[in-house]
């Protein structure tokens, strides 16, 4: 540092150089830059509409999940899996606090700016439960509490990061028995909390849709479920998000990926996709064809490497031209960086809003931010523990104690808004979102700048 100025390395550094100089990407060459940007947008909508999803489905009817629970765990898992790559780059290639800071950056992001586009792009209002959100919410609150007391001393011990591990173990416990907790709380604050009793009330409406049965008195939710009602609409037939390519319901053998769609703007998008389309196909098994069924396993795990590439040419992409159009390096990493990391987030979760699944998109969203601690836990605790035994990682918490406190306050607002709201995704909820998510956003940008606060910024070398 220089003058009480910190010293930050630019985000660029982290990636390969482009196949342009910077002068010829500022005649032009940048527009090439944001076409592949659009295009890595199409290509990870596409891995999730098609395969990523359908194979999220599967597994929650063989494991016999909920809606919440498949979205706080298999979907949060796959598609945070660019934030789990970053922080093993952070820990063992780097040497940097990339992983910290781009996963701390981006959860407020996936917090107030995936549920923004939750309730602005989809044309569907859905009905959340309060058990589901307090669950996640309270879990990604000690976890982000567990965080900001680690690195409070610059050092992370083998055993703090242990302790993210066993608090991600006991989340993990109590999504195992969800079922149980969930009838208890209902029957112990029923009477004193009008969420709940609403909840009793929806779900009797609802009881030939997600399974419950009226047996002896109050409502409980059974145990042996052999659907898990993910993209369910309808009793006896589910039917999967296929926004991209017009395909309405599943039948025995799904329709070919190749099959042209009828309306021109899908066709010209298909034929747009055509050349990822075919890479995919090629690449993984499409569970949703009876051949391939068995292979869901496969499809999750491909698709989830696909979705960690995609993201990773689209974050460089953003990156380069962000530092082209002179775009200060702590605004880039508040707003596209921690926006392009959480893209296969924001279209999975979008995806399941449009059909009414509120408790899946929303247990993403925050259960993604309960992972992502888990992501810095894992590659920690393995270098602390069995690579670099003789002292502690060294970290640089300027700055990101007070994005810690942000994740804590905004995880409190996110609750409070969506209480306030009356338990439901729609556009008054995404608008209430976006707003708190520019408040925080330009916040976060005038400390890093150093406006407010005592904490001003500059790139090394400049």
């Amino acid at each position: 540092s220089e003058n009480g100025t910190r010293c930050v390395l630019s985000s660029s550094s982290e990636f390969p150089e482009g196949f342009f100089t910077p002068q010829e990407r500022k005649d032009g060459g940048i527009v090439i830059y944001f076409i592949i940007i659009l295009y890595m947008f199409l290509a990870v909508s596409i891995v999730c509409d098609d395969y990523f999803l359908p194979s999220l489905e599967i597994i929650s009817e063989c494991l016999g999940l909920s809606q919440d629970v498949a979205g706080a765990t298999f979907m949060a898992a796959g598609s945070s899996a660019p934030e789990l790559v970053t922080a093993f780059l952070g820990a063992f290639v780097t040497k940097g606090d990339i992983g910290v800071s781009t996963i701390l950056g981006s959860a407020i992001y996936n917090l107030l700016g995936i549920s923004a586009a939750c309730g602005l792009f989809s044309s569907v209002v859905s009905r959340l439960s309060c058990w589901p959100l307090f669950r996640d919410c309270l879990a990604y609150t000690i976890s982000a509490a567990a965080v900001l007391a680690m690195i409070s001393d610059n050092r992370i011990y083998w055993y703090e990061s242990a302790s993210l591990l066993l608090i991600y173990g006991c989340y993990i416990l109590v999504l195992c028995f969800d079922i149980k907790i969930n009838q208890y709380l209902m029957k112990k604050f029923s009477p004193c909390c009008t969420c709940f009793t609403k909840a009793m009330e929806e779900n009797a409406e609802q009881q030939p849709l997600v399974g419950w049965r009226d047996e002896s008195g109050p409502l409980i939710r059974q145990q042996s479920r052999t659907d898990s009602g993910i993209f369910q609409d309808e009793l006896d037939y589910s039917q999967l998000s296929t926004s991209l390519h017009g395909l309405d319901e599943i039948s025995e053998d799904h329709p070919n990926v190749f099959t042209m769609p009828e309306a021109d703007m899908k066709r010209i998008l298909w034929v747009l996709s055509l050349p990822i389309i075919t890479l995919l196909y090629l690449t993984i098994p499409d569970c949703r064809r009876q051949f391939w069924r068995n292979w869901f396993m496969v499809t999750f795990l491909i698709s989830a490497a696909w979705i960690s590439a995609i993201t990773y040419v689209l974050v460089w992409m953003v990156t380069i031209a962000g530092e082209t159009l002179g775009i200060p390096e702590s605004v880039m990493g508040l707003t596209l960086l921690a926006a392009g990391t959480s893209v296969p987030d924001t279209v999975a979760s979008v995806l399941v809003a449009r059909k009414g699944n509120g408790d899946m998109a929303m247990s993403n969203i925050v259960g993604s931010n309960v992972f992502d601690m888990l992501c810095l836990g894992i590659p920690w605790f393995i270098k602390t523990a069995f690579i670099n035994t003789s002292g502690p990682i060294e970290v640089n918490s300027s700055g990101l104690t007070y994005t810690a406190i942000s994740l804590i306050c905004s995880v409190g607002f996110i609750f409070l808004a969506v209480h306030l709201n009356g338990w439901k995704i729609d556009k008054k909820l995404g608008t209430i979102c976006l707003v708190l998510y520019l408040v925080f956003t330009v916040l976060s940008i005038l400390y890093e700048l150093g406006i407010i606060g005592n904490n001003p910024t500059r790139v090394c070398g400049n």
